[in-house]
C-alpha cells in the first residue's frame, strides 16, 4: 500500500453518534457510488483528485507514533474512539489496513479506552480477543447482492458480513447494524423486514436515510417513505428490545 504521514490523528467527531474518531487510511477501497460523502468532501477540498485515487487507499505510516502521543493527553476526555468515519477499518482485502486497525484497537483498550467499530468489510476473528468494552458494527442496506455489487462494488459480501458479526455476538460482544443509506423504491424494490429480519440478533440499529442522490427525490413519495421505514424500524427494535437510532433529517414532520 501507498502511505502517508499525518500531523495528527484523533480528533473530536461532530457526528451525532460519536466522541473521538480516527482515519488512520485516506480513501477506501470499497468505492460506494452513493455517492460516498467522504469521497465527495475529500474531493471538494482537494485532498484526493478523483474516484481511481480514493479508491487506492493510503495507510497512515506513523499513526501508532501519533497514537502513542495523543492518547496521554486526550484520553480523560475521550468517552470511546470510532473507526471510522472516513474510511474503512476493515477494508475488504486490504489485511494491512485490518492490522492496524487491530493495534489501534489493542492499544486503546490498554489504556481503558473502548472502540465503536463499523465496516462493509469482515470483521476479523482476532477481535474476539480484545475488550469486551468494544462495540462492533456492519453496513447492512440490503440483501441483494447485484444491487450491492453496483453502489458497493469493493466491499464485502453482505452475507459474509453477517455471518462476522454473528460470531462476535456469539462471543458476547455488542453488535450494532447500521441501514443507512437506504434507498428508495425506484433504487431497488426490497422489504425492509427481510435486512431487518437477517440482524435480529443484533443490540442496536442505527437507520438513516440516502442523501445526495437525485434519484432518491425523483422519487415522488420519498419523505413519507422514510418516515414508515423509519417506523418500521422501531416498531421491530421495540418489539425484539433492540436499541434503536434514527438519523436526524431520515424522518419528515
Amino acid at each position: 500500500m501507498k502511505k502517508i504521514v499525518r500531523k495528527t490523528l484523533l480528533y473530536k467527531t461532530g457526528v451525532e453518534y460519536g466522541d473521538y474518531t480516527i482515519n488512520h487510511v485516506l480513501g477506501c477501497s470499497h468505492g460506494c457510488h452513493y455517492p460516498c460523502y467522504a469521497f465527495v468532501m475529500k474531493k471538494r477540498f482537494g485532498i484526493v483528485k478523483n474516484y481511481d485515487e480514493w479508491c487506492e487507499p493510503k495507510i497512515v505510516s506513523n499513526a501508532m507514533e501519533l497514537l502513542r502521543h495523543e492518547v496521554p493527553r486526550l484520553k480523560e476526555n475521550i468517552n470511546s474512539v470510532f473507526l471510522s468515519f472516513t474510511t474503512d477499518p476493515f477494508m475488504f482485502g486490504y489485511q494491512e489496513v485490518s492490522d492496524l486497525s487491530l493495534e489501534i484497537i489493542r492499544y486503546l483498550n490498554e489504556h481503558g479506552i473502548h472502540c465503536e467499530i463499523l465496516t462493509k468489510g469482515i470483521l476479523p476473528t482476532d477481535l474476539g480477543t480484545t475488550s469486551k468494552d468494544n462495540s462492533f458494527g456492519i453496513t447492512v442496506i440490503s440483501l441483494n447482492q447485484e444491487y450491492l455489487d453496483l453502489v458497493e462494488p469493493g466491499a464485502a459480501p453482505v452475507v459474509e458480513r453477517i455471518l462476522a458479526l454473528k460470531r462476535l455476538h456469539n462471543l458476547g460482544f455488542k453488535t450494532w447494524v447500521s441501514i443507512e443509506p437506504y434507498p428508495t423504491p425506484n433504487l431497488i424494490k426490497q422489504n425492509i423486514l427481510d435486512v431487518l429480519n437477517s440482524i435480529s440478533f443484533v443490540d442496536k440499529i442505527i437507520f438513516g436515510r440516502q442523501n445526495y442522490n437525485r434519484k432518491v427525490s425523483e422519487y415522488k413519495e420519498f419523505k413519507c417513505f422514510y418516515n414508515e421505514m423509519a417506523y418500521e424500524v422501531e416498531k421491530y427494535c421495540e418489539a425484539n428490545s433492540i436499541e434503536c437510532h434514527i438519523k436526524n433529517k431520515t424522518k419528515s414532520i
